[in-house]
Protein backbone atom coordinates (compact mmCIF):
# COMPACT_ATOMS: atom_id res chain seq x y z
CA UNK A 1 0.00 0.00 0.00
CA UNK A 2 0.88 3.39 -0.80
CA UNK A 3 1.23 5.95 2.22
CA UNK A 4 0.78 9.89 1.17
CA UNK A 5 2.04 12.84 2.55
CA UNK A 6 -0.13 15.43 5.05
CA UNK A 7 -1.18 17.89 2.28
CA UNK A 8 -2.24 14.98 -0.44
CA UNK A 9 -4.54 13.08 2.34
CA UNK A 10 -6.53 16.40 2.98
CA UNK A 11 -6.62 16.80 -0.54
CA UNK A 12 -7.98 13.36 -1.48
CA UNK A 13 -10.27 13.73 1.47
CA UNK A 14 -11.93 17.04 0.10
CA UNK A 15 -12.18 15.11 -3.14
CA UNK A 16 -13.75 11.96 -1.21
CA UNK A 17 -15.89 14.66 0.20
CA UNK A 18 -17.21 16.46 -3.11
CA UNK A 19 -18.22 12.71 -4.85
CA UNK A 20 -15.28 11.78 -6.12
CA UNK A 21 -13.13 8.81 -6.53
CA UNK A 22 -9.66 8.59 -5.39
CA UNK A 23 -8.60 6.00 -6.77
CA UNK A 24 -8.11 1.81 -5.73
CA UNK A 25 -5.09 2.77 -3.28
CA UNK A 26 -6.54 5.68 -1.29
CA UNK A 27 -9.59 4.20 -0.71
CA UNK A 28 -8.15 1.35 0.83
CA UNK A 29 -6.09 3.81 2.74
CA UNK A 30 -8.56 6.00 4.39
CA UNK A 31 -11.35 2.99 4.17
CA UNK A 32 -8.89 0.04 5.42
CA UNK A 33 -10.33 -3.54 4.73
CA UNK A 34 -14.01 -2.24 4.48
CA UNK A 35 -12.85 -0.44 1.08
CA UNK A 36 -11.98 -3.48 -0.20
CA UNK A 37 -16.18 -4.52 -0.38
CA UNK A 38 -16.58 -1.29 -2.28
CA UNK A 39 -13.29 -2.06 -4.56
CA UNK A 40 -15.04 -5.43 -5.63
CA UNK A 41 -18.19 -3.92 -6.47
CA UNK A 42 -20.31 -3.26 -3.10
CA UNK A 43 -22.48 -0.54 -3.56
CA UNK A 44 -20.60 2.97 -2.44
CA UNK A 45 -23.41 4.39 -0.75
CA UNK A 46 -21.61 6.98 1.71
CA UNK A 47 -18.76 5.29 3.09
CA UNK A 48 -16.45 7.24 0.67
CA UNK A 49 -17.39 10.27 2.25
CA UNK A 50 -17.55 8.84 5.64
CA UNK A 51 -13.51 8.12 5.59
CA UNK A 52 -12.88 11.42 3.97
CA UNK A 53 -14.43 13.64 7.16
CA UNK A 54 -12.68 10.46 9.33
CA UNK A 55 -9.24 11.25 7.82
CA UNK A 56 -9.79 14.70 8.30
CA UNK A 57 -9.70 14.14 12.47
CA UNK A 58 -5.74 12.71 11.97
CA UNK A 59 -4.53 15.26 9.35
CA UNK A 60 -5.92 18.78 8.98
CA UNK A 61 -5.65 21.91 7.13
CA UNK A 62 -8.12 25.10 7.57
CA UNK A 63 -9.03 24.98 3.58
CA UNK A 64 -11.03 22.02 4.97
CA UNK A 65 -13.41 23.44 7.45
CA UNK A 66 -15.87 24.61 4.46
CA UNK A 67 -16.69 21.10 2.88
CA UNK A 68 -16.62 19.36 6.91
CA UNK A 69 -19.26 22.39 7.65
CA UNK A 70 -20.60 21.51 4.26
CA UNK A 71 -21.22 17.15 5.65
CA UNK A 72 -23.53 18.62 8.39
CA UNK A 73 -26.11 18.61 5.03
CA UNK A 74 -25.53 15.21 3.97
CA UNK A 75 -28.17 12.80 3.26
CA UNK A 76 -26.52 10.39 5.08
CA UNK A 77 -26.59 10.35 9.23
CA UNK A 78 -23.56 8.31 9.52
CA UNK A 79 -21.94 11.56 7.49
CA UNK A 80 -23.26 13.93 9.33
CA UNK A 81 -22.30 12.69 12.79
CA UNK A 82 -18.84 12.47 11.32
CA UNK A 83 -18.60 16.43 10.31
CA UNK A 84 -20.01 16.80 14.04
CA UNK A 85 -17.06 15.24 15.46
CA UNK A 86 -14.87 16.65 13.35
CA UNK A 87 -15.94 20.13 14.11
CA UNK A 88 -14.93 19.37 17.68
CA UNK A 89 -11.90 18.15 17.11
CA UNK A 90 -11.11 20.89 15.23
CA UNK A 91 -12.69 23.66 16.99
CA UNK A 92 -14.81 24.93 14.28
CA UNK A 93 -16.83 27.70 14.28
CA UNK A 94 -20.50 26.14 13.30
CA UNK A 95 -22.79 26.45 16.13
CA UNK A 96 -25.29 27.85 13.59
CA UNK A 97 -25.23 25.10 11.25
CA UNK A 98 -25.44 22.78 14.56
CA UNK A 99 -28.19 23.94 15.79
CA UNK A 100 -30.54 23.33 12.46
CA UNK A 101 -29.33 19.71 13.01
CA UNK A 102 -30.83 19.55 17.11
CA UNK A 103 -33.95 18.23 15.08
CA UNK A 104 -32.02 15.77 13.12
CA UNK A 105 -34.38 12.37 12.78
CA UNK A 106 -31.30 10.09 14.04
CA UNK A 107 -30.61 9.90 17.58
CA UNK A 108 -26.64 9.47 16.52
CA UNK A 109 -26.80 12.52 14.32
CA UNK A 110 -28.43 14.47 17.79
CA UNK A 111 -25.79 13.19 20.35
CA UNK A 112 -23.21 14.29 17.94
CA UNK A 113 -24.49 17.55 17.24
CA UNK A 114 -25.14 17.94 21.09
CA UNK A 115 -21.61 17.24 22.22
CA UNK A 116 -20.35 19.50 19.60
CA UNK A 117 -22.22 22.58 20.86
CA UNK A 118 -20.89 21.99 24.42
CA UNK A 119 -17.67 21.63 22.74
CA UNK A 120 -17.60 24.86 20.42
CA UNK A 121 -21.12 26.54 21.10
CA UNK A 122 -21.80 29.43 22.61
CA UNK A 123 -23.89 30.38 26.08
CA UNK A 124 -26.79 31.27 23.90
CA UNK A 125 -27.07 27.72 22.85
CA UNK A 126 -27.98 26.53 26.04
CA UNK A 127 -31.78 27.32 25.28
CA UNK A 128 -31.36 25.66 21.53
CA UNK A 129 -30.42 22.19 23.69
CA UNK A 130 -32.94 22.62 26.40
CA UNK A 131 -35.84 21.13 24.14
CA UNK A 132 -33.48 17.60 24.44
CA UNK A 133 -33.60 16.82 27.96
CA UNK A 134 -37.30 16.05 26.59
CA UNK A 135 -36.05 13.44 23.94
CA UNK A 136 -37.35 10.13 23.63
CA UNK A 137 -34.01 8.58 23.62
CA UNK A 138 -32.08 9.05 26.47
CA UNK A 139 -28.66 8.97 25.29
CA UNK A 140 -29.93 12.45 23.20
CA UNK A 141 -30.91 13.85 26.77
CA UNK A 142 -27.82 12.85 28.74
CA UNK A 143 -25.35 14.59 25.61
CA UNK A 144 -28.13 17.64 25.93
CA UNK A 145 -27.63 18.12 29.39
CA UNK A 146 -23.42 17.19 29.48
CA UNK A 147 -23.15 19.90 27.04
CA UNK A 148 -25.55 22.29 28.78
CA UNK A 149 -23.07 21.67 31.55
CA UNK A 150 -20.14 22.26 29.49
CA UNK A 151 -21.03 25.72 28.23
CA UNK A 152 -22.62 26.86 31.45
CA UNK A 153 -18.87 26.36 32.71
CA UNK A 154 -16.76 27.19 30.04
CA UNK A 155 -19.66 30.44 29.81
CA UNK A 156 -19.64 31.35 33.91
CA UNK A 157 -22.14 33.99 34.75
CA UNK A 158 -20.65 36.92 36.73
Amino acid sequence: MKFYGEAEVIDRALSLLDGNNEGDDFLLFVGGEHAQGILDGAPVLYWPELWGLRALLYVWDAKATPAVVNALHNTAWRVREMAARVIVARDLPASTELVELLVDETPRVRIAVARALGAVGKLDNVEDLRPLLKDPEVEVRRAAQQSIDALRKRFPRS
